[in-house]
């Protein structure tokens, strides 16, 4: 699994280095570059009502001249290949939802076969270009035949270049509220992308989950992943309010005390599908509304989120790798271990600083004093059980205990609600 960090909200595209350096300074080693930022929406909506030069910009208009795209790019681009970030994902220019356009989609072709012949001129392999659907003027019954001619049309230029193309779910526009769009079924979606690989006859296209766009239509992103399954190239996590269009740092929108996107059901469903794609961190808004001053603390709490987000879906790689496997702690978090993973991985024992513990039993397992861990075999996993996890940790190390892990049962795929008070 790759994480990757968005350059909106951090970078400026005529002066990206300090952006891009917080962002390599975070830990970050992959970026998503958004191309739309050269032609942004408003843009294409205002096309033909400005002049080229006009009084807000000094620079050519990419609406205008598309074969200019690589040209703008290329300062980041150089950033990017100076600190040896990758560019892995990239997002091409759209319209807005609420366009008033009709006759653009030839101009979004010609701008994604631009975005295309840029990204992988350069140093660094870009392997996935994220291409929203054709939507404007196109009736429902019309969408998927419409949409087939537009990707099947860049299918070859994206061969050449070896990349693949990723369509994205989309809200739409109604009565000023945001609604289900084009792909926003997953089976539909499912079904769109395994049409179009069959027409270009090889797998030129993925899925691309944006999770605020899941919150906002008030989607099941369990089934929704379960559903794409390995079609799941890429999920863009982002947080909003389910009302807002927004791209908040997720665990950010809070409301008494409760977050507003389904975390829990994303994670469950990249679990089951076994994700091994592209994690993109896009907290353009929660970025762009500090201080530059604060800013690398903030990328640097985005890299945290996403070093998370990768161990929570991956959290039964982790126990894998073991030979064997003891745990510390006897309480809730231990119960709801042995519940999800008990079978599959049944531990050794479990142990516990409650000495009024010691000899009995728990779930099965034999309740030991914390200096059983010094006898485990070579190999074996400490996993802490216990939400003191660093308290724990020390306590351990101190020991001279090894191979100290985590386990966290925030986002299992089932608890057990009673809760053991002591």
């Amino acid at each position: 699994m790759n994480i990757t960090c968005t350059l909106s909200g951090i970078s400026d595209k005529k002066h990206p280095a300090q952006g891009i350096s917080d962002i390599s300074a975070a830990g970050f080693e992959d970026v998503m570059l958004d191309i739309s930022k050269y032609c942004p929406p408003y843009e294409l909506e205002n096309i033909g009502r400005y002049n080229e030069k006009s009084a807000d910009t000094t620079e050519t208009l990419i609406s205008q001249h598309p074969s200019e795209l690589r040209n703008q790019l290329q300062p980041t681009l150089d950033i990017c290949t100076q600190k040896n970030i990758k560019i892995s994902t990239a997002y091409a220019p759209y319209l807005l939802r609420e366009t008033k356009h009709t006759d653009l989609n030839g101009l979004l072709k010609e701008l994604a076969e631009e975005s295309i012949k840029a990204l992988n001129n350069t140093s660094h392999f870009c392997q996935y270009l994220i291409i929203r659907p054709l939507f404007a003027n196109i009736p429902p019954h019309e969408e998927f035949s419409a949409n087939s001619r537009y990707y099947l049309s860049l299918a070859d230029i994206a061969g050449q270049k070896n990349i693949t193309i990723l369509l994205t779910n989309q809200c739409r526009e109604t009565g000023g509220h945001l609604v289900r769009g084009i792909c926003s079924d997953a089976y539909a979606a499912a079904e769109w992308i395994d049409r179009l690989n069959s027409e270009a006859g090889e797998e030129r296209f993925g899925f691309c989950l944006d999770t605020g766009v899941c919150n906002l239509c008030g989607q099941d992103m369990y089934e929704f992943t379960s559903a794409l399954g390995t079609r799941l190239k890429a999920v863009i996590l982002r947080d909003c309010d389910g009302h807002s269009e927004a791209s908040l740092l997720p665990f950010t929108c809070v409301s008494n005390g409760s977050v507003q996107t389904d975390w829990l059901g994303l994670i469950r469903g990249l679990r089951k599908i076994s994700f091994d794609g592209q994690l993109i961190m896009d907290f353009s808004d929660t970025a762009a509304g500090f201080s530059p001053l604060l800013r690398p603390q903030i990328i640097s709490l985005a890299k945290s989120v996403a070093d998370y987000f990768k161990w929570q879906i991956e959290i039964e790689a982790h126990l894998k790798k073991y030979s064997s496997i003891a745990l510390f702690g006897a309480g809730n978090m231990c119960r709801n271990y042995m519940k999800c993973y008990g079978e599959k991985y049944p531990p050794l024992f479990t142990c516990d600083n409650n000495k009024s513990l010691w000899g009995t039993s728990f779930c099965g397992l034999e309740v030991k004093p914390p200096e059983a861990l010094k006898s485990v075999p070579d190999g074996c996993g400490i996993f802490i059980c216990n939400i003191y996890y660093r308290e724990i940790e020390k306590q351990l190390e101190h020991m001279g205990v090894k191979n100290i892990e985590f386990f966290n049962d925030e986002y299992m795929p089932s608890f057990h609600f009673d809760r053991i008070k002591r």
